[in-house]
């Protein structure tokens, strides 16, 4: 004979569907899978995978890129950088699902690498307080960078652009609403020779104060386009200066190294490539200054030679 619900059970159902397999559940009402699931049906309480406190991998990759889950996010998320997930049975269906007090742990700590302002606000439920302030920074960061296509009339822009040589990567990418990283793959797909002009010439040079704020914006979980429109330097050139020192552009990373300290906290030694690769690129800028002042000590004996003549 079928059993009268009774309160504490129907309650018992409600608080635990979604988190609790229906088996279980089964179990502990004493009552058959049927029964639970057709109590469940009655009560309007919605499939079983949506009503816990938990999303499936393709529910969280829609809900932050706008697509299903793919191959790169399994490489990126998952096997790079350790994002928690765990099986989810169904009667004789198994799902991946990520449990959303574990997600916001590992987004935070992560927060350089994703991009919030693609993620409507509450989408997956209760946010923590740093996300609305992340999102405000990744909405900033991205509004003038454009990510549409090419067209004839931006790549003869660019050009133009180039040939100036008074303009640098990021006066380049201002004008044309496109990020740095754009700019230089764009050079590169059009066989372009000339590049935006370096930032570090004299009169520019590396302060202890640019070296507070790049650290500052990267515990704040700031881009680097953030960071270097600051400064007045390029995303290039910060990135760069943070590789030299941390041995990774990755802000995430970093931000971990350097915790609650400041610039060059807790930064790692390099090994032997590494140091080899570094000390090669210190010694090419050390060539080209020297080259440069070779220059102009030539330029300035023929202009005083042309000044006794």
């Amino acid at each position: 004979m079928n059993r009268t619900w009774t309160k504490e059970e129907v309650e018992y159902l409600k608080e635990k569907w979604g988190n609790v397999s229906i088996p279980i559940l089964a179990k502990k009402l004493n009552r058959s899978v049927n029964a639970v699931k057709l109590k469940a049906g009655r009560l309007n309480l919605g499939p079983m995978l949506e009503n816990g406190a938990y999303v499936t991998l393709n529910q969280l990759a829609i809900a932050l890129t706008g697509k299903i889950f793919s191959s790169y996010c399994k490489k990126s998320w998952i096997e790079n950088r350790g994002m928690p997930v765990h099986n989810k049975k169904v009667i004789k269906n198994t799902f991946k699902i990520v449990y959303l007090d574990e997600f916001w742990k590992w987004a935070e700590k992560n927060r350089s690498f994703l991009d919030f302002s693609k993620m409507e606000t509450l989408t997956l439920g209760k946010e923590p307080e740093w996300v609305n302030e992340q999102r405000k920074k990744d909405y900033t960061s991205n509004a003038l960078q454009r990510k549409d296509k090419w067209t004839p009339y931006e790549d003869d822009k660019l050009r133009y652009l180039l040939k100036q040589q008074k303009y640098g990567y990021a006066e380049v990418a201002e004008i044309l609403h496109r990020s740095e990283g754009a700019i230089q793959r764009r050079c590169a797909d059009l066989g372009i020779r000339e590049r935006p002009v370096k930032a570090d010439i004299c009169g520019n040079l590396w302060t202890d104060d640019m070296y507070r704020i790049i650290a500052k914006g990267i515990k704040n979980g700031d881009s680097y386009s953030l960071i270097a429109n600051r400064i007045g330097k390029s995303e290039k050139a910060v990135r760069g200066k943070v590789y030299n020192k941390y041995l990774t552009e990755s802000a995430d990373k970093v931000r971990t190294m350097i915790g609650d300290g400041q610039w060059g906290d807790n930064a790692p030694e390099p090994k032997v490539k590494q140091a080899l690769y570094l000390s090669h690129t210190r010694r090419v800028c050390r060539k080209n200054l020297t080259d440069l002042v070779g220059l102009l000590k030539y330029r300035t004996l023929c202009m005083m030679k042309e000044v006794h003549k």
